[in-house]
C-alpha cells in the first residue's frame, strides 16, 4: 500500500484524486494539501482529463484541517500568520476546483468536515454514500469558515442556512443533506463507486467545452447584474456555437446518430 497522501489515477478521461490518510480521517495535514494542489492544477491543465473525481479512502471523506499538527503550528507560529495556510493552500486550491474547465464531483464516501465539506461544496455535483453526512465544524473550534464555504454554501442553501449550519454545527445526515441540496444523489454506500464511475464516464464523454462555458457563466453571473450576466452568456454562445462540438453534434442529431464530443 502506497505512502503517498494523495493517491490519482487517470483512466478514460478521468482522473481520480484520492485523500488518502485513512488512519487520520484524512485530515489535511501540509503533506497532503501540498500533494492536492499539485495534482488539482494538475488535472486541470491537461487536456486529456475531461472530467474530475475527489473522493477519500477508508471510512471518511475528509474531516478538514489536522488539528494535530494545527496544535503544533500554533505553539510555533509562522511569522506570518498561524492560519497561513489558507492564503497558501485552501484559498489556491479551491479556485482551481471551481474554475477549472471541466466537470468536478465529490464522491463523500464518509463524514465530510469543515474544510473537507468545503472541498465537496466546491464541487460540481456530489454523491453522497448513505452513511456519510457533512459538519461545518469551524466554529466548534472558534474559527470562521474558509475553503470557499462562504462563497459557496450559501449558493446551496440560501444565506440563512447556511449561517445556521456554520453557527450550529452538527452532523447532517446525507438524506437531509440531499433535501438541502448539499447532496445531488445519496446512494447506497456499496453502489457508491459504480455511481461516481457512471456519471464521470458520462460527463468525460460529454460537450466539456460547453461545460467549461456553463460553469463560466454562472460563477460570473453569482457576482454580476443581469445585463453584464447576458452579454457573459452571449460571448460563450459564440464560443461553444463556433466550436467543433456543436457543428458535430447538429450534423449528427440531423443524420439520427450520437454525437461524438471532442471538447474542442
Amino acid at each position: 500500500m502506497t505512502d503517498s497522501p494523495l493517491l490519482l489515477d487517470i483512466a478514460d478521461g478521468v482522473a481520480t484524486l484520492t485523500m488518502h490518510r485513512p488512519d487520520a480521517l484524512n485530515s489535511l495535514d501540509n503533506a497532503l494539501k501540498l500533494a492536492l494542489l499539485d495534482a488539482v492544477n494538475q488535472v486541470a491543465a491537461d487536456d486529456a482529463v475531461r472530467c474530475v473525481v475527489l473522493t477519500g479512502s477508508g471510512r471518511a471523506f475528509c474531516v478538514g484541517q489536522d488539528l494535530k499538527e494545527h496544535v503544533q503550528t500554533l505553539q510555533n507560529p509562522d511569522p506570518s500568520g498561524p492560519l497561513n495556510t489558507v492564503e497558501q493552500h485552501y484559498n489556491p486550491l479551491v479556485t482551481t476546483l471551481l474554475t477549472m474547465p471541466k466537470p468536478v464531483v465529490a464522491a463523500v464516501n464518509g463524514v465530510a468536515a469543515g474544510a473537507g465539506a468545503s472541498l465537496a461544496f466546491a464541487c460540481d455535483l456530489r454523491l453522497v454514500a448513505a452513511s456519510a453526512g457533512f459538519n461545518l465544524a469551524f466554529a466548534g473550534i472558534g474559527l470562521s469558515c474558509d475553503t470557499g464555504s462562504s462563497w459557496t454554501l450559501p449558493r446551496l442553501v440560501g444565506r440563512a442556512k447556511a449561517l445556521e449550519l456554520l453557527y450550529l454545527p452538527s452532523t447532517i445526515p446525507a438524506d437531509e443533506a440531499a433535501e438541502l441540496g448539499l447532496a445531488t444523489r445519496v446512494v447506497p454506500d456499496a453502489e457508491l463507486a459504480d455511481a461516481t464511475r457512471e456519471l464521470a464516464t458520462r460527463l468525460a464523454a460529454g460537450p466539456t467545452l460547453a461545460y467549461a462555458a456553463m460553469r463560466r457563466s454562472v460563477t460570473f453571473s453569482a457576482a454580476h447584474g443581469l445585463e453584464e450576466s447576458l452579454a457573459m452568456e452571449s460571448r460563450m454562445m459564440q464560443l461553444t456555437g463556433a466550436s467543433e462540438d456543436h457543428a458535430g453534434a447538429v450534423a449528427a442529431f440531423v443524420a439520427k446518430q450520437p454525437a461524438v464530443f471532442k471538447g474542442r
